[in-house]
């Protein structure tokens, strides 16, 4: 149903843009301080186990793969379900209990097309984003601790990190997860705040589900996207 309206959406930019921003651009500041933190506590987490085997030269590579692989598109992903998938099912939720959507279908507007399909094609665009984003700010957190902090060098840093990862096939994977999440996700968010009930309870409760649901159905589809890749 949310497919069908996508073309006549995207007729429109302006109403896929102003979502983007929404959904996107206001959940840049806490994709960049998670971001941080992850990339913080994952290099020195990293170090000090690598460090029992002597091995932590591979500290920069070992960070990058793990990040590149699972981590990044996940915890982008769940911060993207809690601060932007949340706000999406509140502000459907709320427009359909206010009886604007029956409002647009007089003025011979479909709602779905109008603020359905936009917001479904602002998630799966932002999520993708947002992950590179994520990436890039937590492979300098793990810099600073490690190089600037610890002390280690900074050729064996970027040098092994260069060598043992691969754009197709280490970040190409977490790229695909974070496509496929944002499509999840956003479809989750809006059957939610579509489906709710016209109440200041049934928006908060399916507000709830949407964080319940979507970041359960992420973990599942992790596992199985992982699986697919790894066979």
């Amino acid at each position: 149903m949310i497919a069908a309206r996508v073309p006549g959406c995207l007729k429109r930019p302006r109403l896929v843009w102003v979502q983007v921003y929404h959904l996107g651009t206001l959940s840049l500041p806490i994709i960049i301080v998670a971001g941080l933190f992850i990339g913080l506590v994952i290099g020195l987490q990293f170090h000090t186990i690598l460090d029992r085997y002597g091995q932590t030269q591979v500290v920069g590579a070992a960070v990058a793969i793990a990040l590149f692989r699972e981590l990044g598109p996940v915890f982008a992903g769940l911060l993207f379900i809690g601060c932007s998938c949340t706000a999406v099912t509140a502000s459907i939720g709320l427009k359909r209990s206010s009886e604007q959507f029956a409002a647009m279908e007089v003025m011979a507007v479909d709602p779905l097309e109008r603020e359905i399909a936009p917001r479904f094609v602002a998630g799966a665009l932002c999520l993708p984003l947002l992950t590179v984003i994520l990436l890039a700010v937590a492979i300098t957190g793990t810099y600073a601790i490690v190089v600037l902090q610890i002390g280690m060098d900074e050729g064996f840093f970027w040098g092994n990190m260069q060598r043992f990862t691969k754009f197709f096939g280490d970040f190409t994977e977490g790229l695909l997860k974070s496509v496929v999440f944002g499509v999840m996700s956003s479809a989750i968010a809006l059957y939610h705040g579509y489906s709710a009930r016209p109440t200041a309870e049934g928006v908060a409760r399916a507000t709830t589900n949407t964080v319940v649901y979507a970041s359960l159905t992420l973990l599942g589809l992790d596992f199985v996207i992982t699986s697919l890749l790894a066979s």
